[in-house]
């Protein structure tokens, strides 16, 4: 079979909104990078198309990745799970190394590849959802039956969940443990023994929020952001104004004052305040549809395969739809202020090399779920026929 004539088999067999959402909120990103970073590019880095070249060769790496996990079959990524989990870890304990993780503000959560930095964290998502898809499938009936089937998972998370602390990387940790309980609660797990989970994992989220100063410090800014508006709630109280000069319509694209260095992380972990104040509520609603249209479609393919019986798709597909929930979630409710600030990106949008591959990669295994779905139904019709 020829490139071209691979390509089109691919592309009639796959999920074609889900497709075509991906896309567009791939050029939104876009978009939105180029004009959130143009100024903060040219005082920094002397250069105004700095962050959009390096979004763009990001990308053009996402693209290629997600071209090849495409072709790649389910079955090879289950078989694979293990050994992608335990290459996560490895990452997180080698990033804490002195010397070998790289340390931006008071974080030690990247390693050098090459001219490109990796985000550790981002790439353990990998590791984590396709390794409890996998164990669900393994060991699920003892995971609903038996105690030590459940303490494989939970040992693991807590494995994980230290040495994301010790980056410190606290967004993260929220993420993959809602990922763990979700796909736990989802195979079954029995009631008592998921709210002693959420009891245990609430318990410790509050513990290390409550001990250090400085994430305590974050978590009370977002009550009252104007209470301290020049030191700890500058960024909340700079992103609210923006959402306020937006109003319905916004003030254009490109005119954001917000970005003219009075909002940190414009291009980052705060883009969707410029989204608000460029393209108004209508735009900041458009964007928050398009995202709960994609998270809605991948948890409903992950529920269709399930019932089809390709369950370990089925559980990769719920667990990154609610990865993409809860990062689009906390990302869009920091910058509103109904959350304490937290390093997350806004998925697909933000800018974000690790973020953006890791996007990527998913949204290609969810297209190949669909295309192996689509074969199971088409298989099982003309098997009808006959």
């Amino acid at each position: 079979m020829t490139e071209q004539s691979l390509a089109m088999s691919i592309y009639s067999r796959i999920d074609k909104p889900l497709l075509v959402a991906f896309l567009a909120a791939l050029s939104i990103g876009l978009i939105m990078v180029a004009s959130a970073s143009v100024n903060f590019a040219h005082e920094q880095r002397a250069d105004q198309l700095y962050f959009l070249k390096r979004h763009l060769v990001y990308l053009t790496l996402g693209i290629s990745i997600a071209i090849i996990a495409i072709r790649v079959p389910l079955n090879a990524w289950y078989l694979l799970s293990p050994y992608l989990l335990m290459g996560a870890i490895a990452l997180l304990a080698l990033v804490l190394i002195p010397g070998i993780g790289l340390r931006v503000n008071g974080s030690q959560r990247w390693l050098n590849a090459g001219p490109l930095t990796l985000q550790v964290s981002e790439l353990a998502k990998i590791g984590l959802i396709l390794f409890l898809a996998g164990y669900l499938v393994r060991r699920g009936d003892d995971l609903r039956s038996q105690w030590h089937g459940f303490a494989v998972p939970a040992g693991l998370l807590m494995l994980m969940v230290m040495l994301l602390i010790l980056e410190p990387d606290f967004g993260s940790v929220v993420v993959i443990t809602g990922v763990t309980c979700a796909l736990l609660f989802l195979a079954g797990i029995p009631l008592g023994v998921f709210l002693a989970l959420a009891a245990s994992g609430i318990a410790a989220l509050s513990f290390f929020a409550l001990s250090s100063p400085y994430r305590m410090q974050r978590i009370t800014a977002f009550v009252d952001p104007w209470a301290d508006q020049f030191n700890s709630g500058y960024q909340l109280t700079q992103s609210l104004i923006a959402f306020g000069r937006g109003e319905w319509f916004g003030v254009g694209l490109g005119n954001s004052l917000q970005k003219l260095f009075y909002l940190p992380e414009a291009h980052t972990d705060f883009v969707f305040a410029i989204i608000a104040e460029e393209l108004g509520l209508v735009g900041a609603l458009a964007v928050l549809g398009l995202l709960f249209f994609i998270v809605a479609r991948i948890i409903r393919l992950g529920v269709l395969a399930c019932r089809k019986g390709e369950v370990f798709g089925g559980y990769v597909a719920i667990g990154v739809g609610v990865l993409f929930g809860l990062q689009a979630a906390i990302n869009m409710g920091v910058s509103s202020g109904l959350f304490p600030t937290k390093g997350l990106t806004l998925p697909f949008i933000s800018y974000g090399g690790s973020s953006l591959l890791v996007c990527l990669f998913f949204a290609a295994i969810c297209l190949r779920i669909s295309m192996e779905l689509q074969e199971k139904t088409t298989g099982t019709r003309r098997a009808d026929r006959d």
